[in-house]
């Protein structure tokens, strides 16, 4: 801030001095609103940009931001979700004077593809899959970031986190929220009761399945539903058991389609996913099916003790019953077991903001979305919305303050932060047209029945892209 100080009374003296020696000027005069709040922002610099060429260049001039107004469209939709989004983003708008609508969907997917074809995008897009935003970035559909932007996101987000966002060496997206998904879910006090241990292997996740069973419990609470994304929960156990079984460099191989779905080993993680839920007693679905029921319904059943664990992602919390007491002698998390050579891999996910217009505003935005401040916000805003529970959000933004979390959400924020292996949600990385098209609807045939696991992985080879 000191820094920004200076800089801005150098160019408050230069605009000055150009202002006396002529009355009318090519060039770009500017000023950055500064808040009285507890949040100071700034705005970024001018950008050119070209489209999906990879070349930017800034200007040392600084944009005002007063009166500009900027659009938003993601894929939170609930009242706390993108109601926080909004929040975080009005204390950078009312600071600089400027206006930033969030709009949320849960058919975003769809809805930014018809966007883009017909030319009326909004100005920024929160993409939770890496692999749509490399198609739209290898599309020219949206642009590659300045470098004060890339700065900022390197500065400030795991080497891992930024590469998400870079495709073909060119930065375009900026991390903004980051997701844990190798987290089981579970009542503390039940565990107490029955004198269940956490377990440190898969074969003892197994094992403590089975053992509930003879008990007359019910291990898991699954479902799979999710509207237009219907299957993905599904997805998120493939990859989760593939890092476990087969380790990180078959995952990234299968990610990037080198290694097909229908090869042997994959066909057997499948089948060992559809085995367990298929187990008499073992799965309690609310919806009566696993594909009919959805992944959020999940919440109230571990409360009520339907189910004892839940294979379920950070932002699960969310959809926990309000008032339920969470952490020790509530509802907590343990990590996902290890496989047999005991690698502890980390599957993580998360969202990409991305911009379709060259403006300055739009890039002040962008900056701001890879800020420490962002993150602070976000998690302040969504956690009011929560009464002070677990918010469901998190960020893997190493500067942010990790005070405004809870002990369990800073808990996750050190097993992503310090993961040994860590790897972002395959069917996220994949071409969209298979991570977030045929291997969700294969997978929910296969779980459903209406296929077998070798022809629902043979449909998805079968779909991915030739080129």
């Amino acid at each position: 801030m000191k820094r920004f100080r200076i800089v801005l009374l150098v160019l408050v003296a230069f605009a000055l001095v150009a202002a006396a020696c002529s009355s009318s000027s090519d060039e770009t005069t500017t000023t950055a609103t500064e808040s009285t709040e507890a949040t100071t922002t700034t705005a970024a610099p001018a950008t050119t940009t070209t489209a999906g060429g990879g070349e930017t260049t800034t200007t040392e001039a600084m944009a005002s931001l007063e009166g500009t107004t900027v659009t938003v469209f993601g894929p939170e939709s609930s009242d706390e979700e993108a109601g926080a989004m909004q929040d975080a983003l009005n204390v950078f708008a009312d600071a600089n004077g400027m206006t930033i609508t969030y709009t949320g969907a849960r058919d975003f997917s769809d809805q930014i593809n018809a966007q883009a074809a017909g030319g009326n995008p909004p100005d920024i897009a929160i993409f939770p899959q890496p692999g749509k935003l490399a198609d739209f970035a290898r599309e020219g559909f949206i642009l590659p970031l300045p470098d004060d932007v890339t700065a900022t996101t390197v500065e400030n987000w795991p080497e891992a986190f930024v590469s998400f966002g870079n495709v073909d060496g060119v930065q375009y997206g900026v991390p903004n929220k980051a997701d844990i998904k190798s987290l089981v879910w579970y009542d503390t006090q039940a565990f107490d009761a029955n004198g269940y241990a956490i377990p440190q292997s898969l074969d003892e996740l197994w094992a403590l399945s089975d053992q509930m069973v003879a008990n007359g419990q019910t291990p898991w609470c699954v479902g799979i539903e999710s509207g237009p994304a219907t299957g993905w929960p599904f997805t998120d156990w493939v990859e989760d058991m593939t890092l476990r079984l087969q380790g990180a460099d078959y995952y990234d191989q299968w990610v990037a389609g080198e290694i097909k779905f229908s090869d042997p080993a994959m066909i057997d993680i499948w089948q060992t996913i559809i085995d367990l839920w298929n187990k008499p007693g073992y799965v309690y679905a609310a919806g009566g099916s696993i594909a009919s029921t959805p992944f959020g319904d999940n919440g109230q059943p571990l409360v009520d003790g339907d189910c004892m664990m839940h294979r379920q992602a950070s932002f699960y919390s969310a959809f926990l019953p309000e008032g339920t007491p969470t952490g020790p002698g509530g509802i907590d998390v343990f990590y996902f077991p290890a496989g047999p050579d005991g690698t502890k891999p980390v599957l993580g996910g998360g969202t990409l903001a991305a911009a379709f217009d060259d403006r300055p505003e739009v890039w002040a935005v962008m900056n701001y979305y890879a800020s420490p401040e962002y993150s602070t916000e976000r998690q302040k805003a969504q956690q009011a919305r929560k009464g002070g529970q677990l918010s469901g959000y998190l960020s893997a933004n190493k500067n942010m303050d990790t005070s405004v979390f809870l002990p369990l959400e800073q808990t996750m924020i050190d097993i992503m932060l310090n993961a040994e292996v860590l790897r972002f949600d395959g069917s996220d990385l994949m071409p969209a047209a298979v991570g977030a098209g045929t291997f969700w609807t294969e997978g929910t045939s296969a779980v459903n029945g209406d296929e077998t696991v070798e022809e629902a992985v043979a449909n998805i080879d079968a779909s991915w892209p030739s080129s």
